[in-house]
């Protein structure tokens, strides 16, 4: 089976980002993110309603860093260290050697690029650190964008699954796409 340990804890770079450990200076940004409906559009999660409720989010990924059950990065510009965005493996299955791949990121940013290199950043880290086989998102079918970025980063439609879940009163469907550690 696989075993990850994120002590000490990777800040990852690229061209033009810092992907660095969430904190508790971020709460402000986290609440703009996910109390904002159409960020959240996609995501089948309530509106976070309050500063409280994005410590609690916070809270949330750090004990899943802590005991090595997820890892989420807060995405910076190199310029500015605000966070933008959020990115990370939030699910691991270390005995399929396979993780789940999620990402937001705040609507003045979006279309610019940033999430898909991110994701290749992150995607990177998974394969050569973590040493996982594959790499998953779930997502909902209507967002088009997030298959587009996926696309772009050589994941592959693996299937579309019909109301298997339920939330608000009523069944989603999901879209599951995956890449697979070419080495």
């Amino acid at each position: 089976m696989m075993k990850v340990s994120f002590d000490p804890f990777p800040i990852l770079e690229t061209d033009r980002l810092i992907l660095r450990r969430v904190g508790p200076e971020d709460a402000e940004q986290i609440f703009l993110l996910r109390s904002n409906p159409e960020s959240m559009r996609y995501v089948p999660r309530p509106l976070t309603k309050t500063i409280e409720d994005a410590r609690t989010h916070i809270a949330l990924i750090e004990s899943r860093i802590v005991s090595n059950e997820g890892i989420n990065w807060a995405i910076t510009l190199k310029d500015n260290p605000t966070f933008i965005g959020i990115i990370g493996h939030y699910v691991i299955r270390p005995e399929h050697y396979r993780a789940e791949i999620g990402y937001m990121i705040l609507h003045e940013f979006q279309n610019m690029g940033i999430i898909s290199e991110a994701i290749a950043k992150v995607v990177e880290y998974g394969f050569r650190e973590m040493k996982l086989h594959s790499i998953e998102a779930i997502i909902d079918p209507q967002n088009r964008a997030s298959a587009k970025v996926l696309e772009k980063n050589h994941f592959v439609m693996e299937a579309h699954l019909k109301e298997n879940e339920f939330y608000d009163g009523k069944f989603l469907d999901t879209m599951i796409y995956s890449l697979i550690n070419p080495e």
